[in-house]
């Protein structure tokens, strides 16, 4: 297999976890309880709930639209961006209830994938086009 096609099926296993988390947040939120962060919230406090799934859909929707088009060092440069959201969902685990461990396993685990995939974007080289 080609390191263009491991890329291409890791880019699009961003996407999906993008689209995977953010309808899970927003359609089943009871069972995304695997987040993080305790105690889970409540009452007027689920409106986190949107947050997350909304965020999390928005990138899946920018990621997948570059993938779609073919623009993959854009989508690296989006991906490399993104990274910031599993480092901060780290972060928030780690200072509201949930522990280190835990924060680093799952949200430090994402973050280490979504910053390969995106050294593996930047580093392909463009496709010439001869015109014949």
């Amino acid at each position: 297999m080609s390191l263009k096609r491991v890329t291409t099926v890791l880019a699009a296993l961003v996407v999906l976890a993008g689209f995977g988390f953010g309808l899970d947040f927003l359609l089943n939120p009871q069972a995304a309880a695997g987040f993080g962060i305790t105690p889970w919230p409540q009452g007027e406090a689920t409106g986190y709930f949107v947050v997350k799934g909304v965020r999390d859909l928005a990138y899946g929707l920018v990621a997948l639209i570059l993938l779609l088009h073919g623009q993959r060092r854009l989508l690296g440069w989006v991906v490399l961006a993104d990274a910031i959201i599993p480092l901060g969902d780290c972060l928030a685990v780690m200072t509201h209830g949930g522990t280190v461990g835990y924060a680093l396993a799952v949200h430090g685990s994402a973050a280490v994938l979504v910053l390969i995939t995106a050294a593996l974007l930047l580093r392909e080289k463009p496709q010439v086009v001869s015109a014949q």
